[in-house]
């Protein structure tokens, strides 16, 4: 079913996008990027394609754009695109850059986290039409995999191979052996087995994903070239296995990832536009031409000339992200709404206007301290940050800057909030 399903579908071997497709998002191509492109460029058949997420958070954000953007271009080209939740492995979860065993979530928390998953990720590649996405849980697989053919995965690696690990050698510092040794669980040793098993289930030619899951693609692909050889899956059409692994968005000031949840910079899909709007424009500066090249469409001409300008001090730092916060959400949601979320940033923050549509603050207890009000907003993670906020003058109520943390505020409902310099609410019940 599978392969008439594919002979429907006619691939394009469209140069400019094979090439921007293995030269834009991308880091590395295993075994290369030239084979990747004759095997895209030659091909008549659709190749099989995946990228895999774990619902470790309900959240897809502009980290993962990079790899749906990849994914977009192969599903314009023909190919047979896999969405892949790890509804299983989120359970054991990736220890990928993690310097602890990370805490175990359960079956309940992952179903929560991947509900709206599709639905996120639609906003980039197509789940209907001549040539739809397919979604794919992992469990499929892994809750009905004998003990047998799980020793057969895990037979092909040594505890060596896994140890050898960058991230494993990093948690030995400053640790004695036996110290160390207990700081690596056994369920981050079988993850990466267990992810790469994933590619050899599916059948897949490729594999894609960020370049700090190459050590799991590795795995995937040595797997994947294993079971090949001795006749378990078909060989592969392309005569080898590829894994992309697309750039990751880095902060260019601390070295790590932009989208991190613990530096409360988050800039997720299902964020409303004029949010998202807002999130790229409040950014560091040093960052908006790599959100501008990776996290959105912006023809790169014009990222060049953006960067040019703003180097020759042509133009304004704050016109030159307002440009790239507009081709990052026209790239998720489309002309229209980049357009109103343009303007609605622009009236709010030019001409100091409300905006047109505020997000909704419910609250039972009306009679609250200005502090307790900024906590409970959701705008900052402690009260100590809320208080100190109030201090500075960053809570105004009805245009009324509100300083003294412990006022007691008698809302009503309806009254307009302004926390900072970019978050508005509404108080209802």
């Amino acid at each position: 079913m599978i392969e008439l399903d594919l002979i429907m579908v006619k691939v394009l071997n469209n140069k400019t996008i094979i090439e921007e497709v293995i030269t834009r998002w991308v880091s590395t191509i295993y075994p290369s990027k030239d084979k990747l492109r004759e095997a895209l460029f030659n091909t008549k058949k659709p190749m099989r394609i995946y990228i895999g997420v774990d619902p470790t958070g309900s959240d897809l954000h502009l980290g993962h754009l990079t790899n749906f953007l990849v994914m977009k271009r192969l599903q314009q080209l023909g190919h047979k695109v896999i969405f892949l939740v790890g509804d299983f492995t989120a359970m054991i979860g990736d220890p990928t850059n993690k310097s602890a065993i990370r805490k175990p979530l359960t079956r309940e928390q992952v179903r929560k986290n991947m509900r709206t998953f599709k639905k996120q990720a639609s906003l980039i590649i197509s789940f209907s039409g001549d040539n739809p996405a397919e979604v794919r849980f992992n469990s499929e697989w892994y809750r009905s995999m004998s003990l047998d053919k799980f020793m057969g995965v895990v037979g092909y690696f040594t505890v060596r191979n896994m140890l050898n690990r960058d991230m494993f050698k990093e948690r030995s510092k400053n640790r004695s052996e036996e110290e160390w040794l207990d700081a690596v669980g056994l369920k981050e040793l079988i993850y990466p087995l267990l992810q790469g098993y994933d590619g050899v289930e599916m059948d897949v030619d490729i594999e894609l994903g960020g370049n700090d899951q190459i050590f799991n693609m590795s795995i995937g692909r040595a797997l994947r070239k294993a079971y090949s050889e001795k006749g378990a899956v078909p060989q592969t059409k392309s005569g080898d296995k590829f894994f992309v692994a697309t750039t990751l968005l880095i902060n260019p000031r601390t070295g790590e990832k932009l989208m991190n949840k613990s530096d409360g910079g988050m800039i997720n899909l299902n964020d409303k536009p004029e949010d998202m709007f807002g999130k790229v424009m409040a950014l560091n500066d040093e960052a908006m031409f790599q959100v501008a090249e990776l996290s959105s469409e912006m023809d790169l001409n014009e990222v060049k000339e953006l960067k040019e300008g703003l180097e020759k001090r042509e133009m304004n730092p704050r016109d030159v992200k307002f440009r790239i916060a507009e081709e990052v959400v026209r790239t998720i949601f489309g002309v229209k709404e980049a357009e109103k979320a343009k303007n609605n940033f622009d009236k709010v923050f030019s001409r100091h206007e409300l905006p047109s549509n505020l997000p909704s603050l419910k609250l039972k207890n009306k009679k609250i301290a200005a502090a307790d009000l900024v906590f409970l907003s959701g705008v900052v993670k402690s009260k100590t940050q809320a208080w100190r906020l109030v201090e500075q003058g960053a809570l105004s109520v009805e245009g009324k800057v509100k300083n003294n943390p412990k006022e007691i505020l008698n809302l009503r409902g309806g009254e307009s909030l302004k926390i900072g310099k970019k978050s508005f609410f509404r108080v209802v019940d």
